[in-house]
């Protein structure tokens, strides 16, 4: 559905080049939620903008399906953006329209017929759950209200592709919690392939399939969400899982800890995440495990545990623990901070 083969945006400015996206390549199927998350200044939004290239790229290619959009004359990109929905950080909102003028006019200026602007402003009013609001104004709603006339004005020209850039950065965690639920909704009933950015592992966590690791222009990691949880090999992914599992053991810390034992990363996946495998191992083989930290994350497709563990004893009885709980499906790997250090 979304297809981006290397991908690349460079602006120049008064202190010279600068290279925003740096060889960039993606695919996202139809029907699935993709995340690409990173810290400011990362080059997020330029590269979702490139997607529907409101930023023409410097070098690669664009398909949205299967059509090269880097190809396409104005009025044939101006055409096929009718298919595309984007919902922003700023929602974008004319203040003095009405909610229902906010919805209509974008249909208004593609040439929708009177009668079925009509029906889609209460259709998609009532799917977002703000069929009451029709006559207000943006000034009188919250923050969350106002993201769902967003969506909803989104999703009112009826698009193949949802595009979001930040859409909940701007929201209290109870709100995020009902957008995530919302775009679920839309992409469970609509099937509509859904291509977000962020800077919050919650928002990864609790919708994506599939997330990207983006710094400096580039992607430094890619995969399953469960994969990327439950098995992270970038220190920038470490970095934002550290935020949804709380592992904030510091160097100085575990490097006294080293003197007595070894300390490790457990990650606990399917069935060994409701299993008493580590309580299993200590009692099979003579090592003494001290659970340093220990979290349950639910994803979308799945439950991940993760624990930093010390385990003390003999070196041939810990590694014969080690193997088991491998065997166990657990997946072990020596502590490291953020930053890669161990």
């Amino acid at each position: 559905m979304i297809e981006l083969a290397g991908v690349s945006k460079a602006f120049e400015t008064k202190k010279g080049k600068v290279e925003a996206v740096k060889d960039v390549s993606l695919q996202v199927r139809k029907g699935e939620i993709h995340g690409v998350i990173g810290y400011s200044g990362a080059g997020k939004s330029t590269l979702i903008r490139c997607v529907n290239l409101l930023e023409k790229p410097t070098a690669g290619k664009v398909k949205l399906k299967g059509k090269d959009f880097t190809e396409l004359s104005k009025s044939e990109l101006l055409a096929e953006r009718k298919k595309i929905g984007m919902i922003f950080q700023g929602f974008n909102l004319l203040k003095t329209a009405t909610v229902g003028d906010n919805i209509a006019i974008p249909l208004r200026l593609i040439g929708v017929k009177k009668d079925e602007i009509a029906k889609r402003v209460d259709k998609y009013l009532d799917i977002v759950g703000l069929a009451d609001k029709k006559s207000s104004f943006p000034g009188q709603l919250s923050g969350g209200q106002k993201q769902r006339v967003a969506i909803a004005r989104a999703l009112a020209q009826e698009p193949d592709i949802l595009l979001s850039d930040e859409a909940t950065s701007a929201l209290d965690p109870e709100t995020t919690e009902s957008i995530l639920d919302l775009l679920l909704k839309i992409n469970k009933e609509f099937g509509i392939t859904i291509l977000l950015i962020t800077h919050e592992m919650q928002v990864i966590q609790k919708i994506c399939d599939h997330v990207y690791v983006m710094e400096a222009g580039r992607i430094v990691e890619d995969g399953l969400v469960i994969d990327l949880f439950s098995n992270p090999q970038h220190k920038t992914t470490r970095s934002f899982l550290n935020t949804v599992s709380q592992r904030k053991l510091s160097l100085d810390f575990v490097r006294e800890l080293k003197k007595t034992g070894s300390v490790w990363q457990l990650a606990f996946r399917g069935s060994s995440a409701g299993d008493p495998v580590l309580a299993e191992a200590a009692t099979r083989f003579r090592v003494r495990p001290n659970i340093l930290t220990a979290n349950i994350m639910e994803l979308k497709n799945g439950v991940i545990g993760n624990m930093d563990v010390h385990i003390a004893g003999e070196p041939e009885e810990v590694q014969h623990a080690l193997q088991f709980l491998e065997e166990q499906g657990v997946i072990i790997r020596e502590w490291t901070d953020q930053n890669g250090e161990s």
